[in-house]
């Protein structure tokens, strides 16, 4: 891994085959280090701060912890003897399966020429926060026992970083003590629950100090690689210099507890607490000065015990116990002089370190321009900020906020997402309908053309036959004498001039009219139609205007050639008994008006055929089953529309039928014809 700042400071990568964009890794990041780019959570590698949130809390397992083996298996194949040394949480993760002396022994195997305990690091460090507790300088002071917890001032609480403790970290100390005590020409690995000290090892102002840093799920794989059963190892103990108190270090308050510091609650001198949530607020408060305190203790996780590197189950307070159960047993066999001769040796070891600040704060926006953003997302109002946390930030402002910086996307807030899915699935459905209306314009059409073909052929053929029939009819009929021959003539003529009708109709049907679009005034069209067209008396005829005078451009005789086909077939379905309602209305683009029976309705089956040429419900003899397309054809050159509502139903309602027929108020046909052209 090269030396670069990301490299360094990053020790997170993201699986993208695993990542399901639940935003659970943003939620728990305190460092708001994650942002969504090609539809995966990707790490932003210089805000990291190596806290493992969102390792331990993803689901998935599509957050892992970089792969460090291959630099400590260089180490173990080197010429430097090589120490492990074990964190003190390291009970928690083997002694349940392997006794520690089993595990000392399976590292010893694996290569490594010392096993410590960096414990006793922490028994060091605990010893400098003793003395600097008991300092009588004002001074207020943020511990710097957790990697993470600095990462996090030098990140994002620039001003307090000479407020950090000038105090190495448990490891660094116990490297340190090592190279003192075995020459300086060691190498040393460490080997823990935490990603944080990846970091911390390649921090510039502790460089060198560690030579390697693995996790144990990684020793645990590094033993698997070599065929290394720990229960088949030698049994043996830790190197010197073995530790005291600072093996409880990983629990909660446990630099307090290894430093014999009273966390006085009437005083408020000093205060520890853990947890991220904690670590972002007892930050904050500190630099508020709303914290009195002399020494504040944070660590990242609810203790190491907790830390992301740990594989087996169980809640921090199992684990604290396993541990605890672990320190009682070696300080029984604690030689108390040997460790107070090794305190002493040390006393002049340098442990201290410096810090650097490494700003990552961004601009922050003022309140109007986070209320565009909120606007964009429909918040227009306090109430609908449901703070739901589902994007991943705990309201709806601090998303806003993270959307102008450039670190989210409105597209992660599930409610604004939910509102455009919807809208998305109503306007799919609209054009999905309308595709529909179009195929089966389109189908309509195409039947119409094939039929207008096959008529327009019967029809030429057989026209001037029928003619020539009806006319030497008609001369017979006028010389005949004979009665019972002339009946016969009737007949003959009776139905030929029907297949003259049935064959002017198919002409109407195939042969392409021109609309000759003018302004018409729709109320007078249909006025002027029923006082020249007789209603049956048995029929109560209602006209209605709803915009009396709206005016359209359209071809009224064509128009009338409609309405009469319309009123025809609804008389027809009335059995010339009931009410006529005709309609008329519109608005600024379109013109309408509805032909409305109390007749027998239509049956649903027959729906899809009603435009079709030569389809029919009435008796033989008394259609064509051309008037209904003819009027399809007529509507469709109009550009215009004819929709159908009915209830042959007498149970869901009154039976009846509602032709209504839509027209643009204005023409815009290619096909038209001036009027006087007509």
């Amino acid at each position: 891994m090269g030396e670069n700042a990301q490299e360094v400071y990053c020790f997170v990568e993201t699986v993208p085959d695993k990542c399901r964009l639940c935003y659970t890794c943003i939620l728990k990041c305190p460092a708001k280090a994650i942002k969504i780019e090609n539809r995966q959570a990707t790490i932003i590698r210089e805000r990291c701060i190596g806290c493992g949130n969102c390792v331990k809390n993803c689901s998935q397992g599509a957050k892992r912890i970089v792969n460090t083996v291959p630099e400590a298996e260089t180490l173990l194949t080197g010429v430097r003897p090589v120490v492990a040394c074990l964190a003190p949480s390291f009970p928690i993760e083997f002694c349940e399966t392997m006794g520690f002396r089993s595990l000392v022994g399976s590292l010893r195997r694996l290569g490594f020429a010392r096993v410590t305990e960096v414990a006793f690091g922490a028994d060091l460090v605990a010893d400098r926060y003793k003395t600097l507790a008991g300092s009588d300088d004002n001074r207020s002071w943020i511990a710097t026992t957790c990697p993470a917890v600095v990462g996090y001032v030098e990140r994002y609480a620039v001003e307090l970083v000479g407020s950090l403790a000038p105090i190495a970290s448990p490891m660094i100390a116990m490297s340190r003590a090592l190279r003192r005590m075995y020459g300086p020409d060691i190498a040393v690995v460490f080997i823990g629950p935490c990603v944080s000290k990846k970091g911390e090892w390649k921090d510039p102002a502790v460089r060198g100090d560690i030579d390697a840093v693995i996790t144990f799920p990684e020793l645990r794989a590094m033993l698997e690689a070599k065929g290394i059963n720990p229960a088949d190892c030698e049994p043996s103990d830790f190197d010197p210099p073995h530790p005291r108190a600072g093996m409880i270090f990983p629990t909660s308050r446990g630099i307090l507890q290894s430093a014999e510091i009273p966390e006085d609650m009437f005083t408020g001198a000093i205060v520890a607490t853990d947890g991220t949530g904690n670590l972002v607020q007892s930050v904050g408060a500190f630099g508020r000065g709303e914290l009195d305190v002399h020494l504040l203790e944070i660590l990242s996780c609810h203790g190491c015990v907790m830390g992301p590197g740990i594989t087996v189950g169980g809640s921090q307070f199992l684990r604290s116990a396993r541990l605890r159960a672990y320190v009682r047993d070696r300080l029984a066999s604690l030689d108390e002089g040997e460790w107070r001769a090794t305190m002493d040796s040390l006393t002049d070891l340098d442990i201290s370190r410096s810090f650097t600040a490494n700003d990552q704060r961004r601009e922050e926006p003022a309140d109007a321009d986070i209320r565009l953003i909120l606007a964009r997302m429909g918040k227009e109002k306090p109430e609908d900020e449901l703070n739901c946390g589902a994007c991943g930030y705990l309201t709806c402002w601090e998303h806003a906020v993270a959307i102008y910086k450039g670190l989210a996307q409105t597209e992660m807030c599930l409610p604004f997402v939910i509102d455009k899915l919807q809208t998305t699935i109503t306007e799919l459905s609209d054009t999905h309908a309308r595709l529909a209306n179009v195929q089966d314009a389109l189908m309509q059409s195409e039947r119409l053309a094939s039929m207008g073909q096959l008529a327009a052929g019967i029809a030429h053929e057989l026209n001037n036959p029928l003619g020539i029939v009806l006319m030497y009819s008609n001369i017979i009929l006028e010389q005949i004498e004979d009665e019972a021959v002339a009946e016969d003539l009737k007949t003959i003529v009776k139905e030929a001039d029907r297949c003259k009708r049935i064959v002017s109709g198919l002409l109407n049907f195939t042969r392409r009219n021109k609309v000759a679009a003018k302004p018409t005034s729709v109320t007078e069209l249909v006025d002027g139609f029923f006082k020249v067209h007789k209603m049956p008396e048995t029929v109560e005829l209602t006209v209605e205007h709803e915009v009396p005078g709206i005016v359209a451009e359209l071809d009224s005789d064509q128009i009338v050639q409609v309405l009469t086909n319309l009123v025809t077939n609804a008389v027809a379905a009335m059995h010339e008994r009931g009410g006529l309602r005709v309609v008329t209305g519109g608005n600024e683009r379109e013109a309408w008006f509805k032909v409305d029976d109390s007749g027998s309705g239509i049956p649903r089956e027959h729906m899809k055929k009603l435009f079709s040429p030569f389809f029919t419900t009435k008796k033989a003899g008394q259609g064509t089953g051309l008037g209904l397309a003819v009027t399809y054809g007529i509507v469709k050159m109009h550009r215009g529309r004819i929709d159908v509502r009915s209830n042959p139903d007498p149970a869901a309602g009154p039976t009846g039928t509602t032709f209504t027929v839509t027209l643009p108020r204005v023409w815009s046909g290619a096909d038209s014809a001036p009027a006087e052209d007509r």
